[in-house]
């Protein structure tokens, strides 16, 4: 089955997006944090396009892989802040409405959301290779010569931001040092760069032990009213991120991943990239369904089916 659509009667629906919507809860601290199988990939017209179909039970492997690592960074990260709160479902709700969103949804504190996407990158590739080659630089930082696709960058990870652009607008990458024009501040666009990097380099180890390369991957933060910076939205899930198989990692060319790029690249063998009302084929969603699940079983010892209790 395919959720492509939350419906919540008993709760105010306070926005919806790409693959989330957030709900009200009667803790006006609390929200509800609600992710759907809908897809999106690419942008037309400045706004990222969002396929007519699903992946089968793609809210639930990265809301429960999004919990994962919540645990796991608070962990090894003393005194780094989360929005997560539980698992558990809000009370109050309908038979139906627990149904719909039990495995796919989190109780959050809520946050100023910082208005910047902190994008952390171990390797080069993407759109990121795409500058190199143009340009000698990614995120208009200069890079040494020579560097080859996917390789490793030799100076360790990079952090290269984007805006947070509003529903419908588009996402600018821009220079670290810019930053803080997006958060208003020197201090915070400091923190939010430090925190980045660190959540990185300790998923990247973590990753690794279990036999993944996070080439790449977008963090998102906010504050509290007394300037307490939280990790917050997804984290470190195959919507968010670039994961390689260590084991058949080359550096030179394209590698084979568990992510959002498989759907990416049929996209663009087709000539649909950026093309909206694209439906996508039921083998194609089938194959980047077993992917989700083939790295969430590697980063967090559960097969999906088990963790989720399906």
């Amino acid at each position: 089955m395919v959720t492509t659509t939350i419906s919540l009667p008993s709760l105010q629906k306070l926005a919806s997006g790409k693959v989330r919507d957030l709900f009200a809860l009667p803790d006006p601290d609390t929200l509800l944090f609600v992710a759907s199988d809908r897809l999106s990939a690419f942008e037309s017209r400045g706004a990222s396009v969002v396929m007519k179909n699903g992946i089968p039970n793609k809210g639930a492997i990265l809301t429960l892989a999004s919990a994962h690592w919540f645990a796991v960074l608070a962990e090894r990260i003393p005194g780094l802040r989360t929005h997560f709160l539980s698992l558990e479902l809000p009370a109050g709700l309908g038979a139906d409405e627990a149904r719909a969103v039990r495995n796919r949804s989190m109780q959050v504190r809520k946050l100023q959301v910082l208005k910047i996407e902190a994008i952390v990158r171990g390797y080069l590739t993407g759109s990121a290779w795409n500058e190199y080659q143009a340009r000698g630089t990614v995120h208009g930082i200069a890079m040494p010569a020579g560097l080859q696709l996917s390789q490793r960058f030799p100076g360790g990870a990079i952090y290269t931001p984007s805006t947070k652009a509003e529903m419908g607008a588009h996402d600018e990458n821009i220079h670290p040092d810019e930053a803080w024009k997006e958060l208003g501040d020197e201090e915070t666009a400091r923190r939010v760069q430090e925190l980045s990097l660190q959540i990185y380099e300790v998923a990247a180890a973590y990753a690794e032990e279990r036999g993944i390369i996070i080439a790449d991957t977008k963090f998102e933060f906010a504050k509290d009213a007394d300037d307490n910076i939280y990790l917050v939205d997804e984290v470190l899930t195959p919507d968010s991120s670039r994961f390689w198989p260590k084991d058949s990692y080359e550096p030179g060319r394209e590698q084979d991943s568990f992510d959002k790029q498989f759907v990416r690249n049929w996209l663009i063998k087709e000539g649909l990239k950026g093309k909206e009302g694209v439906e996508v084929p039921a083998d194609i969603c089938k194959a980047t369904e077993d992917r989700y699940k083939e790295v969430f079983r590697l980063l967090t010892g559960k097969a999906f089916e088990d963790a989720s209790g399906t």
